[in-house]
C-alpha cells in the first residue's frame, strides 16, 4: 500500500487564503463586471433608451446607506470595499449617458437639479449634477449617523434601508422593458452577470454569516433578473412575430 500523503498545515492554510483572496476579490470588483456590456452596448448604439438610469440612482442610494451601516455595524471589509467600487462604476454609467444624451438632445432646454422640478428628478443633462445630489444625501446620513449612530434600532434601520434599494437593483430595467415592450437596447449579458453575481453573492453571504439582510437582498435580486430574462423571451419571441 502506498504510504499516506499527509498535506504541510501551512500548504493547507495558504490555499485557503488564496481561495479567500479570491472569493473577496470577486465580491468586490464583481458586481461592477455587468456594466461593462452595457457601457460598450451604449457606445456602440449612441443611445441610452434601452437602459434605464434609475438602476444607478437605486445602486447608488444602496451603497452610499451600506456605507453608514457598516459605521455603525462594521461587518466585512470587502463589502464596504464593494460598495465604493460600485459607486465609481455608477458614475461612469451616469456621465456616458448624459453625454450620450446631450449629443442627440434635439431641444436647447436644460434640465438641472437646481429646478427642483420633480417631473425631471434623475433625468438631468449635466452630470455634475448628480454626483451634487450624491453629496447632499451623503451630507444628510452622516447628520443623522451623528445623531443616532448609538441606537441600535436605527443602525439595524440602515441596513435594512440599503439591502431593500439594492434588491430593487433590476426593478427600473424591469419597468422600463415593460413601458418600451422592449428589451432593445438593454445588454442581455449585464442581466446574465447579474443573475451569476446575485447567486455568488447570496452563498458568499450565507457561508460567512453575513447579516440576513444581505442574503435576503440576494435572494429577491434573483428573482427580478429570473423576470427581466423573461421578458427578453417574450418580447424578443413578439418582435419575431411582427416581423413574420
Amino acid at each position: 500500500m502506498d504510504p499516506q500523503v499527509v498535506v504541510p498545515e501551512e500548504e493547507t492554510g495558504a490555499s485557503w487564503m488564496l481561495l479567500s483572496w479570491l472569493a473577496s476579490s470577486v465580491m468586490i470588483f464583481g458586481g461592477s463586471l455587468p456594466y461593462v456590456p452595457q457601457y460598450q452596448e451604449i457606445q456602440r448604439s449612441n443611445n441610452t433608451e434601452g437602459f434605464s438610469t434609475r438602476v444607478c440612482l437605486v445602486l447608488l442610494i444602496a451603497n452610499i446607506l451600506r456605507i453608514f451601516f457598516w459605521i455603525g455595524k462594521q461587518f466585512e471589509m470587502t463589502l464596504l470595499l464593494q460598495s465604493v467600487v460600485m459607486i465609481v462604476t455608477m458614475f461612469a454609467m451616469l456621465h456616458l449617458c448624459c453625454n450620450i444624451q446631450n449629443t442627440n438632445r434635439v431641444s436647447t432646454k436644460q434640465h438641472r437639479l437646481s429646478d427642483l422640478d420633480p417631473h425631471y428628478f434623475w433625468k438631468w443633462n449635466a452630470f455634475e449634477d448628480y454626483p451634487l445630489f450624491c453629496f447632499g444625501l451623503s451630507i444628510l446620513c452622516a447628520l443623522l449617523t451623528m445623531m443616532l449612530l448609538d441606537s441600535a434600532l436605527f443602525v439595524e434601520m440602515l441596513g435594512s434601508l440599503a439591502v431593500f434599494f439594492e434588491a430593487m437593483l433590476g426593478l427600473p430595467q424591469l419597468l422600463q422593458n415593460f413601458q418600451n415592450h422592449s428589451t432593445k437596447g438593454m445588454s442581455v449579458k449585464m442581466v446574465l452577470l447579474w443573475m451569476a453575481g446575485d447567486l455568488f453573492k447570496t452563498t458568499y453571504f450565507l457561508i460567512n454569516s453575513s447579516p440576513s439582510q444581505f442574503w435576503v437582498c440576494g435572494s429577491v435580486q434573483i428573482v427580478i433578473d429570473v423576470a427581466i430574462l423573461l421578458q427578453v423571451i417574450f418580447y424578443g419571441k413578439d418582435t419575431r412575430m411582427k416581423l413574420g
